[in-house]
């Protein structure tokens, strides 16, 4: 509603009706700034994505300093939320997630802040990195990945300086900040096989998490989350674990390639079971192979024909290597037996009951 209306609609408001209709004016008003507010910022968001260069020379960004280039890689993400095959209830975490940064403005006129400390557990293959990428995009920030080779220093005290002028840039630079094998860093400092540098190094990241602004949004990502130091899981304000595919989301990633590829030559329960257990990143790769020998035959070879040539061609790749030295499948593409091996061994992830917000009894995925 415009303000001309609206002085209108005041206007010709009657005595007994000018309350009434005072009420109705400031809601339209209220509700017409919302939807200005959200076209403006998807309109900042879009422009931001445009500005951007998408391919860095050399593996670096131009917009990083010469001094952090050796410790940071920017990427240019590619894949919203929505793209991605995830749970339900991770969707929902997500989209709130993204929301309250958002909104940083209004939580905090009521002494609010955002989270902006994500915790990424899951196995190698189930998305970790993208969702963190997404993440970048929906936000339209920079996605800035920890190159630990640059990281890590032999010399007393030079990871934790190394580390102190990451933090010192992220805290004036909007960002997502991404670690990957967290654990690399995050280590418990409890080990007796750890070095004094690797826990005077735990010690300062936690200090620098505490001290990072909400502008920047830290996403770790870690497959062996019982690594992790005691201390760290608290830093987290959302933990996130991401399983291997279900079958629901197998039926989601089936019904999203027949969609955008076309009939693959095989049904819904036949895609789930020839892929049950299976990470994203092998389903993945299968349906990448597919569409490249598609393009590359210019249409001469079908869908299906394809599908069903990158799937023998897996199956065959999937094998090497897949039988320990005794001729028994291995624990790598048996993960019914993976997961009994580490039962037996003791070494079966135990995660932190609850989460942050004080109800250690509920079920929950962050």
């Amino acid at each position: 509603m415009s303000k001309g209306r609206s002085a209108f609609r005041l206007h010709t408001a009657s005595g007994q009706d000018i309350p009434k209709s005072v009420s109705d004016t400031m809601s339209a008003l209220i509700r017409e700034a919302h939807r200005q507010n959200s076209k403006e910022t998807n309109e900042r968001a879009a422009s931001a994505r445009l500005a951007r260069p998408s391919h860095f020379a050399g593996g670096g960004s131009p917009m990083l300093p010469e001094a952090l280039r050796g410790l940071l890689r920017e990427t240019e993400p590619t894949r919203r939320i929505s793209d991605l095959v995830l749970p339900r209830g991770i969707v929902g975490d997500l989209q709130d997630l993204v929301s309250e940064i958002r909104e940083t403005a209004l939580l905090r006129s009521h002494s609010l802040e955002p989270r902006h400390k994500v915790l990424l557990i899951g196995p190698p293959g189930t998305g970790k990195t993208s969702l963190a990428s997404a993440l970048a995009f929906e936000l339209a920030l920079p996605f800035l990945t920890v190159r630990y080779e640059g990281l890590v220093g032999s010399y007393l005290g030079e990871t934790a300086s190394r580390l102190q002028e990451i933090v010192e840039y992220v805290s004036h630079t909007p960002c997502v900040l991404f670690f990957d094998e967290f654990d690399s860093v995050g280590k418990e400092r409890s080990d007796a096989q750890e070095t004094g540098e690797i826990k005077r190094v735990v010690s300062s990241l936690l200090l620098n998490m505490d001290s990072m602004p909400s502008h920047c949004v830290v996403v770790c990502a870690t497959n062996h989350p019982e690594m992790l130091d005691r201390a760290v899981w608290r830093r987290f304000e959302l933990r996130i674990e991401l399983p291997p595919p279900g079958e629901a989301e197998l039926r989601d990633w089936f019904e999203r390639t027949e969609k955008s590829f076309g009939h693959i030559g095989m049904s819904a329960d036949e895609f789930v079971r020839l892929f049950s257990g299976e990470t994203f990143s092998e389903i993945e790769a299968v349906t990448v192979d597919a569409r490249r020998k598609v393009v590359l035959s210019r249409g001469q070879v079908a869908p299906s024909d394809a599908f069903r040539g990158a799937v023998e061609r897996w199956q065959r790749r999937r094998n090497v290597g897949g039988f320990a030295a005794d001729g028994s499948t291995s624990d790598r593409t048996n993960p019914a037996r993976a997961r009994s091996t580490r039962k037996k061994k003791g070494t079966a992830t135990a995660l932190p009951q609850g989460d942050l917000l004080g109800r250690p009894g509920e079920e929950t995925q962050s």
